[in-house]
C-alpha cells in the first residue's frame, strides 16, 4: 500500500538521480578542463535553478507550514529552511565560479572552489531530503487525510509552477 505522501516520495526519487549528478560534477572538476565537465557543471546548475529551487520554494510555502501546524510549532521546520539558504547560498557561489565552455583549463584554487562548492551541495541536499524522508513524511503520513495530502500537493504543485515562471528564460 501507497503511503499518503507517496507524491513527494517520488518526487524525491527523481531528486537523488539529479543530486548524483553533482558528486560527479565536482570528480569531473580538475584544473584541465574537458567539454563534459563544462557539461556536468552547466547540467548542475540548471538542476539547482530550474527544478530544486522551484521544489524548494513549494516545500517553503506549503510542506513546511503543515508539517508547523501539525508539530503545533512554528520553529519545527526553521533548520530545514536553514538548509535552503544554504542551497541557495552555494548555487549562487556555483553560479559565480562557472566558466565559459572555452576556457579548459582553471587555476587550482579554483578548481578546488568548484569541487568543494559541488560536494557541499552534493551532501547538503542528500542529507536534506533524507531528513524529510525519514521525519517529516511519516509524521505526515500518520497525520493528514488522504484529502488533505492531495489538497497540500495539489498547493505545492501549483507553488513550484509559479517558482518557475519567475525564473528567467
Amino acid at each position: 500500500m501507497a503511503s499518503i505522501t507517496q507524491p513527494l516520495r517520488d518526487e524525491h526519487k527523481a531528486l537523488y538521480r539529479q543530486v548524483e549528478n553533482l558528486r560527479l560534477a565536482g570528480d569531473a572538476v580538475g584544473e584541465s578542463l574537458t567539454t563534459s565537465a563544462h557539461d556536468k557543471i552547466e547540467q548542475a546548475y540548471d538542476f539547482l535553478t530550474r527544478q530544486l529551487f522551484p521544489h524548494a520554494q513549494a516545500e517553503e510555502k506549503v510542506l513546511y507550514p503543515m508539517v508547523q501546524k501539525i508539530m503545533d510549532s512554528l520553529h519545527a521546520t526553521a533548520t530545514m529552511s536553514r538548509d535552503h539558504m544554504e542551497v541557495d547560498r552555494l548555487t549562487q557561489d556555483l553560479g559565480s565560479l562557472r566558466v565559459h565552455k572555452t576556457q579548459l583549463s582553471v587555476p587550482f584554487d579554483h578548481a578546488m572552489a568548484l569541487r568543494r562548492v559541488l560536494y557541499s551541495l552534493y551532501a547538503l541536499i542528500k542529507l536534506h531530503l533524507a531528513k524529510e524522508e525519514e521525519i517529516y513524511l511519516p509524521l505526515l503520513d500518520s497525520k493528514l487525510t488522504e484529502a488533505e495530502a492531495r489538497e497540500m500537493f495539489e498547493k505545492m504543485g501549483a507553488a513550484a509552477q509559479e517558482a518557475k515562471a519567475r525564473l528567467p528564460r
